[in-house]
């Protein structure tokens, strides 16, 4: 049943492929909700933004890598109702940024195998997400 008062977050979020087809995950790090889950880098959206804006930005600001909307293909989205909000999350998939990229914000990252997406553990909202990223891939 839908709570009318739960509030609703816009979260962009991004597959960064590299040129072997693996495709990058952050950790989350300790103190921050959900830690330890591994995920797909990207962020809130923040009033005034788009999706792709906010990628670009928190791409820069995460992982300190540039890239722009135009490489930034839009793939599907998940729709995940958590105890407190909803989220509403955008996947873009990019294969050209400018960078190498690295954690800046205590994140860890690794690049994974289409194929081992499900060995990560990941927020309830990424894992809908696995199988389609899989068959693009």
């Amino acid at each position: 049943m839908q709570n009318a008062d739960m509030k609703i977050i816009l979260v962009s979020a991004v597959a960064l492929v590299d040129p072997d087809g693996r495709v990058l995950l952050a950790k989350r790090p300790e103190g921050k909700a959900m830690a330890g889950l591994w995920e797909f880098p990207g962020g809130k959206v923040e009033a005034g933004e788009t999706p792709e804006a906010a990628l670009i930005r928190e791409l820069r600001e995460e992982l300190g890598v540039d890239t722009e909307a135009s490489c930034l293909a839009p793939l599907t989205f998940a729709s995940h109702a958590y105890d407190d909000f909803h989220l509403l999350m955008p996947l873009f998939v990019c294969r050209k940024w400018k960078g190498t990229p690295r954690p800046r914000e205590g994140q860890t990252l690794e690049w994974a195998m289409p194929a081992r997406l499900r060995d990560y553990p990941m927020p309830a909202a990424d894992v809908p997400l696995i199988p389609i990223i899989r068959d693009l891939l």
